[in-house]
């Protein structure tokens, strides 16, 4: 089964029914629908009730829709999964993920509301965001805790907050909590999304961090402007050299596999299995079904 795109994840505030009516359009992989941050106290029932309604009614097309919720250890956060996971959002982003006891205790919860609606448990994965040092240093162990897990993502302005360092332009205090998140995320086979960029004015900006992230391994980035969306796509998107090369590794590929050889070569360069799986990746980038070429 081929791998969701999440090049773009878009933050919606919960509190904002006008961008929730109108989140599908806007042309991001992915929506965040935000009950957190986004929303100030005194709104988070109402934002919970509002987010909950616009998942019965509102088409979102093709974006997975990823619901954040408030932490467990906040008044709201027991209430938001009671109202959210009956609908089966595609994914659950749980902030400040720290410790492997705190997910597990997420997931016991999720389940047991599942339990009471009659729902599979393999349906709805979860989003864990690593917001804390801490996290950070446990982070391999929550990418491995549970197949639910199927992405990591990087909160920076809470990391840069709890390490009381500055939010520097060119990201160089969260450089390592970067490196040690994605190596999580591709050592368990799961996506990891960068954080986001915070100055929408600033495209040039934008555009080198989204060729950073992409170039350390990272699935996407988070958005919090639609303007942003069409930049950070235009780097994730293959080269037409880049296709070239992928779909001739894979036609090369079916053929040899037909003839029954395992390893072979294309201009003196040997091609194996991950050669093989990067061009397909490629391909799925470009929207070309590599299983009829």
């Amino acid at each position: 089964m081929k791998k969701r795109k999440r090049r773009t994840m878009l933050y919606i505030p919960g509190n904002n029914p006008a961008m929730l009516q109108q989140a599908g359009v806007y042309g991001a992989d992915s929506l965040l629908l935000d009950l957190e941050d986004a929303v100030a106290l005194n709104q988070k029932d109402a934002a919970r009730i509002l987010v909950r309604n616009m998942l019965k009614t509102i088409n979102f097309y093709d974006a997975e829709v990823c619901v954040r919720v408030n932490h467990l250890s906040t008044p709201f956060g027991m209430a938001d999964l009671e109202e959210i996971v009956p609908l089966q959002p595609h994914a659950i982003r749980f902030p400040k993920t720290e410790t492997v006891e705190e997910l597990k205790e997420l997931i016991r919860i999720i389940e047991d509301i599942e339990n009471r609606h009659n729902l599979p448990h393999d349906k709805m994965t979860i989003h864990a965001m690593i917001e804390t040092a801490l996290g950070v240093q446990n982070v391999f162990d929550i990418a491995k805790f549970s197949k639910r897990v199927d992405a990591l993502t990087i909160g920076g302005q809470d990391l840069t907050a709890d390490m009381n360092i500055a939010n520097s332009k060119d990201g160089s205090g969260i450089d390592l909590a970067r490196k040690m998140i994605v190596m999580a995320a591709k050592a368990n086979s799961i996506d990891a999304i960068d954080t986001v960029f915070v100055d929408i004015n600033d495209e040039e900006g934008l555009r080198a961090e989204t060729v950073y992230i992409k170039k350390i391994g990272y699935s996407g980035k988070a958005v919090i402007n639609p303007r942003q969306i069409d930049i950070i796509h235009s780097v994730f998107t293959p080269t037409e050299e880049e296709i070239r090369k992928a779909y001739r590794v894979v036609t090369e590929f079916n053929k040899n596999t037909k003839a029954g050889i395992g390893v072979f070569a294309i201009d003196g360069k040997m091609v194996d299995a991950p050669v093989v799986t990067r061009a397909k990746y490629v391909l799925e980038l470009a929207n070309i079904d590599y299983d009829n070429i």
